[in-house]
């Protein structure tokens, strides 16, 4: 199975993240416009990356015949429910600049939250999951 676009999708993601850190620690009210902003481009590639795991990866490793990968696969889209919709609540929050810029400590605490599930979870996905699938 062919994973690249999924793992080309983290390296964004992650990289978005970053920058999320970056802009929150130089001064999130000063930054709120191009943080709202980031968020909202971010969200969308998230959404389609959790939709196509959810339609064609954890399917595709259910009808597999690697019983054990089924079985990860099973464990991480049930896991992956509880950090999506903290992700979803946290985009909506702050898709906003004025949102930001009214709740900076707010923000902070959120997104130190939420983007750290997140790139927790992608980073077990990279070092445990995906060389798995590949190693098929």
């Amino acid at each position: 199975m062919n994973i690249e676009k999924f793992k080309h999708q983290h390296v964004d993601i992650l990289g978005s993240i970053d920058t999320l850190r970056t802009l929150a620690h130089a001064g999130a009210a000063q930054h709120a416009t191009e943080i709202a902003r980031l968020i909202v481009a971010r969200s969308s590639t998230i959404k389609l990356h959790l939709a196509v795991e959810d339609r064609a990866l954890y399917p595709a490793l259910q009808r597999g015949t690697d019983v054990e990968l089924a079985r990860m696969g099973q464990r991480y889209q049930q896991e992956m429910g509880s950090i999506a919709r903290a992700y979803d609540a946290f985009s909506r929050r702050w898709n906003r600049p004025e949102s930001v810029r009214r709740d900076e400590g707010g923000f902070r605490d959120d997104a130190n939250r939420v983007l750290r599930m997140v790139h927790e979870r992608m980073q077990r996905e990279n070092r445990e999951f995906y060389p798995r699938i590949e190693a098929l």
